[in-house]
């Protein structure tokens, strides 16, 4: 709904329409579905306490490394990928965890409670 739409509903002693009440509950909901978002895309997942592991930019050792995680660390997993296969302290697997733009691990590394997919697949 336009803004001016909002503002020619207004009525004059401050009352307030029923477009108006409309937009208010759209505005309110829409800032509800964001919120919910945001809840879900801030779950993390522990990185095996006895390793510092490296991100790297693509989902295998050959790409470049990016950074290294520091003991005890936990990450968000927004997306994983096949790639390189890699045995680690939770097993062998070729999948991969994005968790930041541009930034993988081996899922190898990281307790999922799963052998498989716990996110989307990237793109």
């Amino acid at each position: 709904m336009a803004v001016d739409e909002v503002e020619n509903t207004v009525r004059s002693g401050g009352e307030t329409t029923a477009t108006e009440t409309e937009a208010a509950t759209a505005t309110a909901t829409a800032t509800a579905t964001a919120a919910e978002v945001g809840t879900l895309a801030a779950k993390r997942y522990a990185v095996h306490p006895d390793y510092r592991v490296n991100v790297r930019s693509g989902p295998g050792t050959n790409y470049q490394l990016v950074r290294v995680l520091q003991y005890g660390a936990s990450v968000p997993i927004n997306c994983q990928k096949p790639g390189e296969w890699i045995t680690g302290p939770y097993g062998t697997t070729n999948l991969w965890d994005n968790i930041a733009n541009g930034e993988f691990i081996s899922d190898a590394y990281v307790y999922t409670g799963s052998s498989g997919y716990v996110a989307p697949r990237c793109a």
